[in-house]
């Protein structure tokens, strides 16, 4: 259920709002549209927890004194929905770079596709992307990988609790994800489709929940701005 507001002051008292990040679209996008959308007001916003542009879905964001609390709301279980490609990779694990490699699918059944995902769960560790937005050098991975630089990728642990098939319609798949704080759904992909002796790649993204916050209550990005005008605007009459 969304909160409800009644003074623009709250959200300087500190606030934490839910919102859909619509598609390519990045989460310092969401962040800078909400922040202009309390001027004149001055207060901190940020996110806890990126995704990537062409993901959408739960994105948490903090106001005010609230943004003390980002990195307990990061560090909690999240759950995504997603679609694969299987047959093909590219560079990014995504739909953002062309696929560079292809693979033959018609070997491959959907009793061999359910039991890969059961190597997956549990704690595993996972190479990022190249094309990530974790720092080396104090630059972006993904500027360096859009140069043709190679860096030599650190393996990182995570924790898979669920990892489903919810559609298997070759070569696209559909699947539901529980894990931990700093995945990679792009890596687990890449990972799913190179364990079949395949390829795969990620083609649709969608958070659906962290922690105990749900995309279910959460606000369209415009949606909350036209709130915030409408309290500014009467903030100002009932200040005449």
């Amino acid at each position: 259920m969304k909160n409800t507001y009644t003074k623009i002051e709250e959200f300087a008292e500190g606030q934490l709002l839910l919102v859909n990040k619509p598609y390519q679209w990045t989460s310092f996008d969401v962040v800078g549209k909400l922040r202009n959308s309390f001027k004149p007001l001055k207060l901190k916003v940020g996110h806890a927890g990126t995704l990537d542009p062409l993901a959408t879905g739960l994105l948490i964001i903090c106001t005010g004194k609230m943004t003390k609390q980002i990195d307990t709301f990061q560090a909690e279980e999240k759950e995504y929905t997603g679609t694969m490609v299987l047959g093909a990779t590219t560079p990014s694990y995504d739909m953002e770079t062309e696929p560079d490699k292809s693979f033959d699918i018609s070997q491959l059944t959907e009793e061999m596709l359910r039991n890969n995902c059961g190597q997956f769960i549990g704690d595993i560790q996972q190479y990022p992307p190249a094309h990530s937005a974790i720092k080396v050098d104090g630059e972006r991975l993904y500027e360096k990988a859009r140069r043709g630089e190679e860096v030599e990728l650190k393996l990182r642990n995570v924790t898979i609790t669920e990892f489903e098939l919810t559609r298997v319609e070759l070569p696209e798949i559909d699947f539901r994800v529980v894990c931990s704080k700093g995945t990679y759904i792009r890596s687990l992909v890449n990972d799913f489709g190179a364990a079949l002796n395949n390829g795969a790649y990620l083609s649709k993204l969608r958070r659906t929940r962290s922690g105990n916050f749900r995309i279910e209550d959460a606000w369209e990005v415009m949606e909350l701005v036209n709130t915030v005008r409408e309290l500014k605007t009467s903030d100002t009459h009932a200040a005449r």
